[in-house]
């Protein structure tokens, strides 16, 4: 009996933290402000920062969302004038892995003209996220 409450107990807590986890994917969290205030550079990123705002993401190699996550960020930025999308390889990058905590892939950092970051989301997110943390990020629509 008790393996039996013990297998269910162990169910229903996979279930919750299965959850917490879907409600979480793609969302962006506004970032606090760092006392440091470093953020991306054009140097780091390997290309110049966008007039308006830059979406850099974060893959790996082997990551299906990061596919689908680069595409969305490539259509957004396509469409929406002074904003560059840029991909960078995790693995390649370690560095900026560890300085920004990126702890999966895809990881989106949200930055402003100046390269501060903006906010940032985990996981594949919707079209309309990414454009509301875009206005965000340029403070609103122009």
């Amino acid at each position: 009996m008790a393996g039996i409450v013990a297998l269910l107990a162990a169910v229903v807590l996979t279930a919750v933290v299965a959850w917490l986890l879907k409600t979480r994917n793609g969302r962006f969290a506004e970032q606090p402000p760092r006392a440091d205030r470093s953020g991306l550079t054009a140097d780091d990123i390997g290309t110049e920062l966008g007039e308006r705002a830059t979406l850099v993401q974060f893959s790996s190699a082997f990551c299906s969302p990061c596919r689908a996550t680069r595409v969305l960020l490539t259509d957004i930025a396509a469409k929406v004038d002074g904003v560059v999308a840029v991909d960078i390889d995790a693995e390649e990058h370690l560095d900026m892995v560890r300085r920004f905590g990126i702890m999966r892939t895809p990881t989106v950092l949200v930055l402003d003209a100046d390269g501060a970051i903006s906010t940032r989301a985990s996981g594949l997110p919707r079209r309309e996220q990414v454009l509301a943390a875009l206005g965000q990020a340029v403070g609103g629509p122009r």
